[in-house]
């Protein structure tokens, strides 16, 4: 769904699923044939381009609203560098900025409606747009984490009304740990006598740190254990202690998205504030400890289900340069012509559309199989962001160089696209991170 709360956050671990030696063959069996199970869903709902007119619905309603209220405010917020919070509160006033929003947008069996949506508002601003999305992370991790309790307490507390809009954040990164999540320090100690889990440590990279009323925050519960023993647990701002915004980041782009570190001191929730409950978690952690197989970290779960989404963020910001480029070389004129109409401006044009379709293919491909049940054996989902992540930097980039000097100054909105698209390259799984998953997913050998 949105980004962002990590600077380089990885999925180390979930395209070879891993299975002890002692694991029993029956184990293995029923895992193979749930695969082929989901495959077999999936294969049950052909995969198509051709939209319903609900899908063009939502995208033409979506655009307006990016083309209406958020092109025209995106410079300033961009220049404030604040959460722009007149916008997020229009955008829940019709119900794009809600749960029911998007429980709609995921609702689309086809997985498609929700890659259009966060283009077509990507495409709008980067910055704002994230700041509508930020939330949708800690909304994935809770949805796909969480009891029928939690999800149905938590997640409204999320977005707030459209009188009192809040805002979520999911905490995963920290100073030492991003992609390496196995790093992770913060620890969380239950409190037998009190109830309460205790987590102590500092957060970094955090897409509205600080600022959300609900915070996830993933934390070791068992290092000895690495991302095996991670838990992930909701933090709420207004009533939980100890828990406090750090050092806000000054960042390259996205500025008018609120990124922080958040401070966890002697931080104590009750015991139900585990995602997925304690009897859950003890359970997992006792396999983990008998070197049984688990489903991996609290953090990778939460990425891995996203990376799609984030790859159509990153193609609206890629799209949105080259529809500016291409009107600025049917316009622009020099030595007594259009510059559209030499080669290499037109050929440059005609490359940025091509990858930007082929990199949405990629995109729609994983959406779809994410939401069918159908396993990203060669780790599609990383192909997705991979590849949509180094069209935006090299779409922004090509725009820029179409503009000359013009793509240089902060009066033309390409520079402002350039400084977006970079960090998809970097945040919810390095490019490099992204080849390694791909690597061993094709391979089945675990390379380092």
């Amino acid at each position: 769904m949105a980004q962002a709360s990590t600077a380089d956050g990885a999925r180390t671990s979930s395209a070879v699923p891993e299975q002890s030696s002692g694991e029993p063959a029956h184990r293995a069996e029923a895992t193979e044939r749930g695969g082929e199970e989901a495959s077999q869903r999936g294969a049950e709902r052909a995969f198509s381009m051709a939209l319903t007119d609900d899908q063009k619905d939502v995208r033409d309603w979506v655009h307006r609203f990016a083309s209406e209220v958020m092109r025209p405010a995106a410079h300033e917020w961009d220049e404030k560098e604040k959460t722009p919070w007149p916008i997020i509160e229009e955008a829940a006033k019709i119900g794009l900025y809600s749960w029911e929003g998007l429980a709609q947008f995921y609702a689309d069996e086809s997985g498609l409606t929700l890659p259009i949506v966060n283009e077509e508002l990507f495409w709008g601003d980067a910055g704002i747009a994230l700041s509508i999305l930020g939330t949708s992370l800690a909304v994935a991790a809770i949805f796909g984490q969480g009891t029928g309790e939690q999800i149905g307490e938590w997640i409204p507390r999320c977005f707030g009304t459209p009188e009192e809009v809040k805002v979520a954040s999911f905490c995963s990164s920290e100073p030492n740990a991003g992609s390496d999540v196995s790093a992770i320090r913060t620890t969380a100690r239950f409190d037998e006598a009190a109830g309460e889990w205790v987590i102590n440590g500092q957060k970094a990279w955090a897409t509205n740190g600080g600022i959300a009323d609900v915070h996830v925050v993933v934390a070791s519960v068992d290092r000895a254990l690495g991302a095996r023993g991670h838990a992930a647990f909701i933090v709420p701002m207004s009533e939980a202690k100890g828990i406090s915004e750090g050092v806000k980041v000054s960042k390259h782009g996205l500025r008018a998205s609120h990124t922080a570190d958040v401070h966890l001191d002697d931080c104590r929730v009750p015991a139900s504030h585990v995602l997925g409950g304690k009897e859950k978690l003890d359970e997992r952690l006792a396999r983990a400890r008998e070197g049984r197989s688990s489903r991996g970290s609290a953090s990778m779960a939460t990425f891995e289900s996203t990376r799609p989404t984030v790859g159509a963020q990153a193609l609206g910001i890629a799209r949105a340069a080259y529809e500016y480029a291409l009107d600025y070389a049917k316009q622009r004129e020099q030595f007594g012509r259009k510059i559209i109409e030499n080669q290499a401006i037109a050929f440059t044009l005609a490359r940025m559309k091509l990858e930007i379709d082929a990199a949405r293919l990629l995109v729609w491909r994983a959406s779809w199989m994410g939401r069918n049940g159908v396993p990203f054996d060669n780790a599609e989902g990383s192909m997705s962001k991979l590849k949509a992540g180094e069209v935006a930097v090299w779409v922004t980039e090509r725009a820029m160089q179409i503009l000359g000097g013009n793509g240089y100054a902060r009066e033309f909105p390409v520079e402002r696209f350039h400084r977006d698209a970079k960090i998809y390259d970097i945040f919810e799984g390095t490019a490099e991170i992204q080849q390694l998953v791909i690597a061993r997913a094709i391979s089945g050998m675990h390379i380092s």
